[in-house]
């Protein structure tokens, strides 16, 4: 289920070993994989696996390109978000924004670029499945698939999420990551707007079934979400990442398990 562009590293508790995870490992390894076994005698010694890593993601971060000590491209976003949430203070609304489809409750939103790119590709069958299809082929040798969650962070979400992630792993074999948001932007967001042009981005939002106002401001807290999303998805377009945003309605689950289905059959 992997490609010959990872390297796995084993975190092992010599205290408490697992056997099933050891199996694991081992199958990795007899299938060529490369793998990096780090043993620990006690749960104390996690405080120096904190230090290695740390060290380990700076070093990563200077042959990557990516600002390990800074946060540029996250602030970027951030200014994005700012202006969104300014114009609805101001106006009362956020910018209209208009789909590249709409079908079956799902909503298309992409830049332009990334629009006529993948029209192309979808010539005159426009439909929901195609255009995730066409989105999901853009995958190649040394890509990695990135989905960007703005829904609530459940179990029952996350299995859902999670679920295509691993479909899209098993069928194209590369690296795949999920994050809910806005939280994953201050880590794994520096990376994929600074890094390597190198992610295929599918974000997912949703209309909120409850929204809270925020006190002192005419914006509400679902508002507030909705303008990192967008400011997210902006600058990950000003940066020409291979990205498409689908948005679901107030029913996530039934949104998910639907997208769930749709994938598994493009796959």
């Amino acid at each position: 289920m992997y490609g010959n562009d990872r390297i796995f590293a084993y975190l092992r508790l010599e205290g408490a070993s697992d056997a099933a995870q050891d199996a694991k490992v081992a199958a990795l390894e007899k299938a060529g994989q490369p793998i990096v076994r780090i043993a620990v005698a006690d749960t104390y010694s996690l405080g120096q696996e904190f230090f290695r890593w740390e060290i380990a993601t700076a070093v990563a971060g200077s042959i990557l390109g990516i600002n390990a000590f800074n946060q540029p491209d996250v602030e970027a976003s951030k200014i994005v978000t700012k202006q969104l949430t300014s114009e609805y203070e101001s106006k009362g609304s956020l910018p209209a924004e208009k789909p590249i489809l709409a079908e079956a409750g799902f909503k298309l939103f992409t830049d332009e670029k990334n629009a006529a790119d993948l029209t192309k590709t979808v010539g005159s069958d426009r439909s929901l499945e195609n255009y995730l299809r066409a989105h999901l082929a853009r995958l190649g040798v040394g890509d990695y698939f990135a989905v960007l969650g703005y829904v609530e962070m459940n179990a029952e979400h996350e299995t859902l999420l999670q679920t295509i992630r691993m479909s899209v792993r098993d069928r194209k074999r590369v690296a795949t990551v999920l994050g809910f948001g806005p939280r994953f932007l201050h880590s794994t967001g520096q990376d994929y707007k600074g890094g390597p042009n190198s992610g295929v981005f599918l974000q997912i939002t949703c209309d909120d079934a409850h929204d809270l106002a925020v006190p002192g401001q005419k914006y509400t807290f679902g508002i507030v979400k909705a303008a990192q999303a967008r400011g997210d998805f902006q600058v990950l377009a000003d940066r020409k990442r291979r990205a498409l945003r689908v948005h679901l309605g107030s029913d996530v689950k039934s949104g998910l398990t639907k997208l769930v289905k749709i994938v598994k059959q493009i796959l």
